[in-house]
C-alpha cells in the first residue's frame, strides 16, 4: 500500500471525484443619482444657462430648457450619473457660481 502524498489534492479514491464549479459573479449597476439645480432670485438666467452648456456639455437648446424648467418649476434635473461624477459636477457648479459670486444651489439625489 502507498501513501497518499498530503501535497497532492486530487483523491485517490475512485469512488469519489471532485467536481469544481467556478462561481459567476453577480454584478449589479451602480446606483444613479440626478443632479438637481435650484431655483433663487438672483442668479441670471444666462449664467445658468452658460453653466449648463459649460459642465454639462448640454448645447444651446437642451440647457435652456433646464433653465426654464428650474425657473419655472423651482428645481431641474442637470443630468444622471454614478455616485462619484454626480458629486463632482455639484461640487463643479458651485465652485463655479461662488466664483461669479452667484448664490446658486445645486444638489444630488438617488434617481427613482
Amino acid at each position: 500500500m502507498s501513501a497518499q502524498d498530503p501535497s497532492d489534492p486530487t483523491p485517490h479514491d475512485p469512488g469519489h471525484s471532485l467536481v469544481v464549479e467556478e462561481a459567476t459573479p453577480k454584478l449589479k449597476r451602480p446606483p444613479l443619482y440626478q443632479v438637481v439645480l435650484l431655483n433663487d432670485d438672483y442668479t441670471p438666467m444666462e449664467f445658468v444657462v452658460e453653466l449648463l452648456e459649460r459642465i454639462f456639455s448640454l448645447d444651446r437648446v437642451q440647457a435652456t430648457r433646464v433653465m426654464l424648467e428650474v425657473h419655472t418649476h423651482g428645481r431641474g434635473v442637470c443630468g444622471v450619473y454614478t455616485f462619484e461624477i454626480a458629486e463632482t459636477k455639484v461640487a463643479q457648479v458651485m465652485a463655479y457660481a461662488r466664483q461669479h459670486q452667484h448664490p446658486l444651489l445645486c444638489t444630488m439625489e438617488e434617481a427613482g
